[in-house]
């Protein structure tokens, strides 16, 4: 049975990905920040003492990063707050990538080991929006660390993709969002069985199929 650790996994996507990967016969690991009614506390805005609170998790097969922010309210071009932009590339930048960086060992001992990560539509470069510039450029960083990280751990044939989760129904997406969490948490599950070595650096619509970066 393969553990999967899922952060942010309290509530919106990172809830219904926990329920989808029991449902698939997963052993899934939640993480919040502070933890409590089984959940491993993991706080992500100090990505320097990720290693150290990850340090007795266990064996780990599959990272699903989906623990995210949404920035500062504060976040235009010309209106900037620099102290929550930052927070926002710690916690949806650099934090995933520490996540993995820890539990590489554990990766490296699995016999079917994969990172997910979810990234945005907003993330995408064709885009030139200026709203939530904070979020989106976090995203956008996100993409080219993780596509590093798939170029770098492909010798050791771990697969590492992106996931474009579509706009969810979520505290962050909005009521009026398109998608439902139980759907795009169960595509998202579904990948652990259909993503390959071959898939390494893809950026991942939900439902499998490719998009640009």
């Amino acid at each position: 049975m393969p553990r999967v650790l899922i952060t942010g996994a309290n509530r919106g996507i990172g809830a219904a990905l926990m329920i989808a990967a029991r449902d698939a016969g997963h052993s899934p690991i939640g993480t919040t920040r502070h933890g409590g009614d089984g959940f491993t506390a993991l706080t992500l805005d100090r990505p320097d003492t990720i290693a150290a609170q990850l340090a007795q998790i266990g064996a780990v097969d599959i990272v699903i990063n989906n623990a995210g922010v949404i920035g500062p309210d504060r976040q235009s071009p010309l209106d900037m707050d620099f102290i929550g932009f930052a927070q926002t590339l710690a916690v949806n930048t650099l934090a995933p990538l520490a996540v993995v960086q820890a539990l590489l060992p554990r990766l490296r001992d699995s016999a079917t080991p994969l990172v997910l990560t979810l990234s945005s539509q907003m993330a995408w470069m064709g885009y030139r929006k200026p709203d939530r510039i904070a979020y989106r450029a976090s995203k956008a960083a996100l993409n080219k660390v993780m596509q590093g990280l798939a170029s770098t751990l492909e010798p050791d044939r771990i697969p590492v993709v992106v996931i474009d989760p579509g706009w969810v129904r979520t505290d962050m997406g909005g009521p009026e969002a398109d998608q439902d969490p139980a759907t795009v948490a169960a595509g998202i599950i579904a990948l652990i069985n259909r993503v390959t070595l071959a898939d390494t650096g893809k950026f991942l619509h939900f439902t499998g199929k490719e998009r640009p970066f």
